[in-house]
């Protein structure tokens, strides 16, 4: 189980939010990515700090934080860095903000 302040914080910022949200359908928001398939390998840091129209160093502390946190994976293939964005953690997540604060999750 990951740390909940971590998990937390990592849903206190809007581009960390942005990059769960772009990460969630990869093939529409980076179809463009050549070198790996973006949603079977991950979508490359550079790809998303661009998307953000951040620097990438931004772009790489808010990835780790969200790495920390356990809802994306991090890996490296030659030179660059991909993430994937992990269903099982952020389902988990919300359905223990559910079960704390006694609510339904509200439905999609």
């Amino acid at each position: 189980m990951q740390d909940r302040s971590t998990q937390i914080r990592a849903f206190s910022s809007e581009q960390r939010l942005e990059i769960l949200r772009l990460l969630k359908t990869p093939e529409v928001h980076f179809a463009g990515q050549w070198s790996a398939d973006p949603a079977e390998f991950g979508v490359c840091m550079m790809l998303i700090a661009e998307a953000l129209g951040v620097a990438q160093p931004t772009a790489s502390r808010h990835v780790d934080l969200l790495r920390q946190a356990g809802f994306i994976t991090v890996h490296r293939k030659g030179k660059w860095v991909y993430c994937r964005r992990q269903e099982e953690a952020l389902g988990d997540f919300l359905a223990w903000i559910s079960e704390t604060l006694g609510t339904d999750a509200p439905s999609a």
